[in-house]
């Protein structure tokens, strides 16, 4: 199976737990609780979850599947897996509580420990972000669909580097990692794969993650971003790994739109 003849059905799916989500938001109706990690999870991560696993279970019944929501597989039966589908049912549970409409669906495909394919499905608008190594990054609407490609160094020399940051985060815990936070434009949205995917578009240069993430959380970011000329690294411009320890967790990580940009200069770290 090549990622290019599953990717409208991944898409597919990806809607569709959108808009089971869409139809939960807008109800206001849905159960919450902590989970032993302390973050939140809501009925409509699970009925996300759900529709998303038994979807990729039956269009690649051979294709295991590590969702943040079923993540509890022993690292001894996944380190042997050459090709699995990483998943986030619902990224940015807490957008979800707040009713701030930040929220997204992602699905990955990994194979070697690398994303191969990507899809960030937005239900609030309807948008969807997806890209297959080698063919693209592309943004797709109701109306229309355009391949998208990152800032470079001429545009941010330009312009002045375009920081995402997020709504419930002190934007001084990141821009103290610049060397001249003061030149920044501050771009603010939720959800950490909306704003990679803000990078990835143009719409911002560099977004900074500080605190627990997991390996569903950048997946389908990382191939979108790489596709559309960006990358995603860890906090020292270190390539993020995929299933290769005993955790899930990642480390923290940086977005960049142009990776040829002098970023260590720019980073204080």
């Amino acid at each position: 199976m090549k990622p290019e003849e599953v990717i409208e059905q991944v898409i597919k799916i990806a809607t569709e737990a959108g808009q089971k989500i869409r139809d939960i938001y807008v109800k206001g109706d849905f159960d919450r609780e902590i989970k032993s990690d302390n973050t939140p999870v809501t009925s409509a991560d699970l009925a996300a979850n759900e529709i998303i696993c038994a979807g990729l279970a039956a269009l690649t019944p051979d294709i295991p599947i590590l969702s943040e929501e079923a993540a509890d597989i022993p690292f001894e039966e996944r380190a042997e897996w050459q090709r699995y589908w990483l998943v986030d049912p619902l990224d940015g549970t807490g957008e979800f509580i707040a009713g701030s409409g930040d929220f997204s669906v992602i699905i990955a495909l990994v194979e070697h420990n690398r994303p191969v394919m990507g899809i960030v499905y937005v239900p609030m608008t309807n948008v969807c972000y997806y890209a297959i190594a080698g063919l693209g990054a592309y943004k797709r609407d109701t109306k229309n669909e355009v391949r998208i490609m990152s800032r470079q160094i001429g545009d941010i020399e330009q312009s002045g580097l375009k920081l995402a940051v997020s709504r419930r985060q002190d934007p001084q815990s990141v821009l103290k990692l610049l060397s001249h936070p003061n030149s920044c434009e501050l771009v603010v949205l939720g959800g950490a794969a909306l704003k990679s995917c803000l990078v990835a578009e143009g719409r911002a240069d560099c977004y900074v993650r500080l605190g627990p993430t997991g390996e569903w959380d950048t997946g389908a970011a990382q191939i979108i971003l790489e596709e559309a000329g960006g990358a995603l690294m860890d906090i020292n411009l270190q390539p993020m790994s995929y299933n290769e320890r005993e955790t899930l967790e990642n480390p923290n990580f940086i977005v960049v739109g142009s990776p040829s940009l002098a970023w260590d200069d720019i980073l204080t770290k």
